[in-house]
């Protein structure tokens, strides 16, 4: 609104209004929960091909890269339908802003995916001989092993920041005292493997039984580590009255308390003791039940941390 004007230089001066309701909605949650999948499958995947042969999850080497390369484009897909200008998305790489993190990160993601559609090429190749065959590659692209174990280190470098650089974005939005980077980032790493090991969980049928106590324990050690973020934020966020403010969203009467219990039960304190099950009796029906809550819970939970700081007013 106008505060007041200035007659010789007919200049206005104006009060900033606080945009009211959410803006940052379901959109941004799936963006979110779909670069959990795209980074996480990658990271998890490369520890157990370290601890593993690759005889023990014989699938793994292309679905990897492949359900990496979905998630990857359905999180793109969502950030530029998001965008209210989405063609100006093209400016981040013809008038690259190297201080921004939207900008590092936009380039971080491209050449991710673009690393991760080359190793899905170059894994098809490998899973299926008549794909290979009629495949109009050099021949030395044909040396597909060499190729795929010199790009992945490079691509689980990758991974890392692309999986970490939302919550510097968020850090960085004024009057959020929750969304502080070092927890964000925290959540993000730990919703990556969570995510990963859930997704990865659902193509383990043909896998070892170690490799799959090794996802197992992954899971496990990933609700519990979120839980216990989620739980530390919960109770004990003195970094502001404005973080306690948002906080009351969540607690007891809160507009958003059910919905968070509901996340932080069936995505999380579940899915722990039920992992911590399977580890020992091998059960795969318990095993994709147990994944596919998790992802649900997780979904959840990034919702609704992501909604509430914007319930506040910035005025």
């Amino acid at each position: 609104m106008v505060e007041n004007t200035i007659a010789a230089t007919h200049a206005v001066v104006t009060l900033d209004v606080a945009l009211p309701g959410i803006i940052w909605g379901w959109m941004i949650t799936l963006n979110m929960w779909a670069k959990s999948i795209g980074t996480g499958v990658i990271m998890v995947g490369f520890y157990l091909l370290y601890r593993h042969k690759k005889e023990d999850m014989p699938n793994l080497r292309w679905l990897m890269p492949l359900i990496s390369f979905i998630a990857l484009n359905v999180f793109l897909l969502f950030t530029l339908l998001d965008l209210h200008q989405p063609l100006r998305m093209v400016n981040i790489f013809l008038h690259p802003n190297w201080t921004s993190a939207i900008t590092v990160g936009a380039w971080m993601a491209s050449l991710y995916t673009g690393l991760i559609t080359l190793m899905a090429y170059i894994g098809a190749m490998d899973q299926f001989p008549d794909f290979r065959r009629h495949c109009p590659v050099s021949k030395a692209a044909r040396t597909n092993s060499a190729i795929y174990e010199k790009i992945f280190p490079f691509v689980v470098f990758l991974a890392i920041p692309v999986t970490l650089y939302t919550a510097i974005i968020m850090a960085e939005s004024s009057a959020r005292d929750l969304w502080q980077a070092p927890t964000e980032m925290m959540q993000m790493l730990l919703a990556a493997f969570l995510a990963g090991s859930a997704t990865l969980i659902f193509i383990s049928d043909q896998w070892s039984v170690n490799a799959r106590r090794e996802l197992s324990f992954i899971l496990a050690l990933s609700v519990f580590l979120g839980f216990m973020m989620y739980m530390g934020e919960y109770f004990f966020s003195f970094k502001s009255a404005e973080a306690e403010a948002t906080l009351k969203f969540v607690h007891a009467g809160g507009e958003y308390n059910g919905q968070f219990w509901f996340a932080m039960i069936v995505g999380f304190v579940i899915p722990f003791f039920l992992s911590i099950s399977t580890m020992k009796s091998d059960n795969k029906v318990i095993l994709k039940f147990t994944a596919l809550i998790a992802l649900v819970g997780l979904y959840l939970a990034k919702d609704v941390w992501l909604k509430i700081p914007q319930m506040l007013p910035l005025s």
